[in-house]
């Protein structure tokens, strides 16, 4: 259990500066570096709308897709300090900052992370006509046909692209990736098997596998997914070191004040609390991951460290 300050709520709004107390006084500019529809759209829809109704502001969405997110986070760098242009990112920040080359943003020095906001698990789907029904099945249709099978993602360097890539690994098998600029353009081909398999989102790939529209094959935690409990894991069908999460969250323009990123955090954290705010997550199959802003700053700076460590051993181009 997290041990609150007692100090007085009004002594706190004193302690802050003008700016921070009066934020936000008018419209806030929400990033997302991904097309409408995509998993991270409609985890960062679903906060700018209970944002806006917490700040009394409105929380404008705005799509910028393309280089795995880097054109929105680049947007976002480079905009003023100000707390009006906020970004909403995912795994793919991280990824990009370890393993891009020339980037002309740095995230690390750039960015500052604020609050996270959920931590999923990938759901591995298929075209409801694809024979396979299983996550064996699949890899031994690609041993048998290599280099023919195809799998999507939401962009070069994206956590979905990695899921698929080590998958691949693991698997040893050989198969083509097609990178898109979101996971709804993705799955549009999935589903009627003009890409053979994706590693969508819980947001994008849950529903279509409950409709019947895609067939799910596997989970990518160490555990099934409690809004998934009947897709089996991807551990548990052969390859028992298989892991893999997408996270999400808040960040900022480096040159914002400490005192307003801080504010902003626990704005966060507030909303994250709401009991609507986590029904309205939970129907789109996200698992929370709430932490205050030093930690997240820690985790996003070991993150980076991770997806380094793997692209050198693993000698991975992304390309």
């Amino acid at each position: 259990m997290k041990i609150r300050s007692v100090v007085p709520l009004f002594a706190l709004a004193l302690a802050l500066p003008a700016v921070a107390q009066q934020y936000p006084a008018r419209p806030v500019r929400l990033l997302i570096g991904y097309a409408a529809g995509s998993s991270t759209d409609i985890v960062g829809r679903v906060m700018a709308d209970r944002l806006g109704a917490h700040w009394k502001q409105t929380v404008i969405v705005e799509n910028r897709g393309g280089a795995a997110g880097n054109v929105a986070a680049e947007a976002a760098a480079k905009s003023p300090g100000d707390g009006y242009t906020l970004l909403f990112a995912q795994n793919g920040l991280a990824i990009s900052a370890a393993a891009v080359p020339n980037l002309p943003y740095s995230a690390e020095r750039d960015l500052v992370p604020l609050a996270p906001v959920a931590a999923t698990p990938h759901i591995l789907i298929v075209g409801p006509d694809f024979p396979a029904k299983n996550v064996q099945e699949l890899i031994a249709r690609a041993k048998a046909e290599p280099g023919r099978l195809t799998f999507a993602s939401s962009g070069v360097g994206n956590s979905d692209h990695l899921c698929g890539e080590l998958f691949n690994m693991m698997a040893g098998i050989t198969a083509i990736h097609i990178p898109y600029k979101g996971g709804a353009p993705a799955v549009q081909d999935v589903i009627p098997g003009r890409v053979t398999y994706y590693f969508a989102g819980m947001p994008v790939g849950l529903p279509l596998a409950n409709s019947g529209r895609a067939r799910a094959l596997g989970v990518t935690s160490k555990q099934r997914y409690p809004a998934a409990p009947n897709v089996p894991t991807i551990a548990e069908q052969g390859l028992p070191q298989y892991e893999a999460t997408l996270w999400q969250g808040f960040f900022a323009p480096v040159s914002i004040s400490p005192d307003l990123g801080a504010r902003i955090a626990r704005d966060v954290e507030t909303v994250l609390k709401q009991p609507e705010t986590r029904a309205n997550l939970a129907k789109v199959g996200v698992a929370l991951f709430e932490d205050n802003q030093a930690n997240f700053i820690k985790f996003f700076h070991a993150d980076i460290e991770k997806w380094r460590n793997l692209v050198k051993s693993t000698n991975l181009k992304l390309e």
